[in-house]
């Protein structure tokens, strides 16, 4: 893999300052999440793999997915992606931890640690990424580096399935 330079994309967290999101390599393969008070998160797909437009991290592919937390490796699993907003889920496990970063409205996302929603993210794919921690959850860094490289890589939100049929068929009309 041959570095360019990387693209970046900075927020401020509420919870944990300054974050910055970055994608990088030649051919945007690689995304970096990184802050003072979080554990630096790289997700990387792989040399060689299809790559989707659609997607910023270019696959939904597991087999060509690659995450780390802090050094470990944590195992990723996105959905495939089709008609149903569930579908666009993607999971995560991590330390024994389990996450999902699924959509549950058009602009957004909500994060879930061990099966309990602890924040809801927003991103339009420009690797800018909102994140609305819940009242009274405690968050902690690798829940907040997780929930933003995934929102990154994957963008949020979705329609819901009716709307994607009503777009479907009015397609088909003449």
């Amino acid at each position: 893999m041959t570095d360019a330079t990387p693209i970046p994309a900075a927020v401020e967290d509420d919870h944990h300052g300054d974050i910055l999101v970055e994608l990088a390599g030649e051919h945007s393969e690689m995304l970096v999440v990184s802050g003072e008070r979080i554990p630096r998160t790289v997700l990387t797909r792989a040399p060689g793999a299809e790559v989707d437009d659609h997607i910023v991290i270019g696959t939904r592919d597991p087999r060509h997915l690659t995450l780390t937390v802090d050094g470990r490796k944590a195992t990723i699993t996105p959905g495939k992606g089709r008609l149903r907003r569930r579908s666009y889920r993607v999971d995560v496990r991590c330390a024994g931890t389990s996450y999902r970063l699924v959509p549950d409205s058009i602009p957004s996302s909500r994060l879930t640690r061990d099966g309990k929603h602890i924040g809801d993210f927003s991103s339009d794919g420009d690797r800018r990424v909102l994140a609305e921690w819940r009242s009274g959850a405690a968050v902690e860094p690798a829940d907040a580096a997780i929930g933003y490289a995934l929102a990154a890589a994957f963008g949020t939100g979705g329609q819901p399935m009716w709307m994607m049929l009503v777009d479907t068929v009015s397609e088909l009309l003449p």
